[in-house]
């Protein structure tokens, strides 16, 4: 329940403008409150309970928003950075200056991301404590055996203090080069990469595919984004499909 509050500040978190744009639609007669035209930036208004139009257009305010993307390569994980693109000059949103991406994804790196403005989703999906499994499609030079599953499933040393808690490999193809998804319940740094090194290989290529319960959208085209659905935000946040692997 978000109650009411000051109608500018309840439009600009809407994505109608900037707080002092709204202020000025407001002025001149632009918003209107249940059919009633509101001149006055200070009044309150209650977005689940009361008709608000803004130039004669429905505003639709919701508290969070949440935004699956699909980071092409080239980009770094961060809201801003001073020498390389982020993956948050690709979003074009209201209010975009309040989202943040959840969690990191090397620049060469592909997949899914979580975008959202929801501190404690993130940091729900993110704690250690929580081991939400990760998915990744992986590509590597030499060939993948099924010791090497063994390997992963009981833990690798990386050179951190402790071995990788277990993780699951499953080949898709063996050759010269090899393909297969990796899913793991940590989030070390550069893990996937270490691990394979530690046991001889180099990861060609690498995507995430899915976070928790989040899968990346078959059809979302990188450098693309869309609004989560009202099945996976529920699922996402009933915590479904989370550390089967710890």
């Amino acid at each position: 329940m978000m109650g009411t509050m000051r109608l500018d500040k309840l439009l600009a978190n809407a994505g109608i403008g900037t707080r002092s744009q709204v202020k000025q639609l407001i002025r001149k007669g632009c918003i209107s409150v249940n059919g009633e035209i509101v001149k006055m930036p200070e009044a309150k208004a209650d977005s689940e309970k009361d008709k608000i139009l803004a130039n004669g257009k429905d505003v639709f305010y919701t508290e969070y928003e949440y935004y699956m993307f699909h980071k092409p390569a080239g980009y770094v994980t961060a809201t801003r950075d001073k020498q390389d693109s982020t993956v948050m000059d690709l979003l074009e949103v209201p209010q975009k200056e309040k989202l943040f991406p959840v969690g990191r994804l090397d620049k060469d790196t592909e997949g899914l991301l979580l975008i959202t403005d929801d501190g404690a989703l993130a940091h729900d999906l993110l704690s250690p404590k929580k081991h939400v499994d990760k998915t990744y499609f992986v590509r590597v030079s030499g060939t993948l055996l099924s010791e090497h599953s063994e390997a992963f499933a009981s833990g690798i040393n990386i050179g951190d203090e402790k071995p990788t808690l277990p993780a699951r490999l499953d080949i898709l193809s063996s050759g010269e080069i090899s393909e297969a998804e990796v899913t793991i319940c940590e989030g070390r740094f550069h893990q996937i990469k270490r691990m394979f090194k530690a046991l001889g290989f180099q990861v060609l290529y690498l995507k995430r595919l899915s976070m928790g319960s989040l899968r990346l959208d078959a059809a979302l085209e990188k450098g693309r984004y869309r609004k989560l659905t009202e099945e996976e935000l529920a699922q996402l946040k009933e915590g479904k499909n989370r550390g089967k692997l710890c």
